[in-house]
This record gives C-alpha cells, structure tokens and sequence, in this order.
C-alpha cells in the first residue's frame, strides 16, 4: 500500500509558478508509476502528466506541454510538478496517484490517491 500526500499548492498570479510535491510512503514507490491529475468544481477528473516508475518517460495533456515538468526523486519518495506561465484555467484541486501498471492518463487505472491541493490562479 502507498499513501500520498500533496504540498505547494497556493495562490498566484497569471503568468507566475508553483511547484508541487507529492510525499509517498513505503519502500515501493520507486515500482508505481506516477500521475498528477486535476479537477474543479463538477467536472471529470483531468490527466495532467504522469512518469514512468524510474522516470524516464513522461507524458502530458496538451494543455500543459510546454509549461508543466513532472519529475520524481525515487531516493526521497517524492514526485513534483513544477508549474509555470499559469493560467487561470489551471485552477483546480490537483491530485497526485499511483499505478502499478504504466503511465497512464487515464485516471481509472490509478489505485491510490492524494487528498489533494488547491492551486489558484488569478487573472
């Protein structure tokens, strides 16, 4: 089992960054690949990026290429999500989750789950 637990959420500017940590406890962590995922208010849960358990390969919604980089430290059990050029569209809860398959965008194959953190953009 992991637990997840996120941090660095905030509010900002447009056009300022946040970084976002997600903290996972355990000795597995380094075998789940990883995903940060987002949602607001009565929508569908949004995939954002994901990693591949030891990092080397990354995906991202086309809304944040470019802008977002999700990157891990397996030696501290910690994934980020560095955020730049925010957009008020960005606002949302953001959730950290993790995979013992591949990674995915699709949120339904991941198993846990943060409690998530708020970012807030304003224009």
């Amino acid at each position: 089992q992991v637990q997840l637990v996120e941090s660095g959420g905030g509010f900002v500017q447009a056009g300022g960054s946040l970084r976002l940590s997600c903290a996972a406890s355990g000795r597995t962590f380094r075998s789940y690949a990883m995903g940060w995922f987002r949602q607001v208010p009565g929508k569908v849960r949004e995939f954002v990026a994901a990693i591949s358990s030891r990092g080397g390969r990354t995906d991202y919604a086309d809304s944040v290429k470019g802008r977002f980089t999700i990157s891990r430290d397996n030696a501290k059990n910690t994934m980020y999500l560095q955020m730049n050029s925010l957009k008020p569209e960005d606002t949302a809860v953001y959730y950290c989750a993790a995979n013992a398959g591949s990674d995915s965008s699709d949120y339904t194959t991941y198993r846990y789950w943060g409690q998530g953190t708020q970012v807030t953009v304003s224009s």
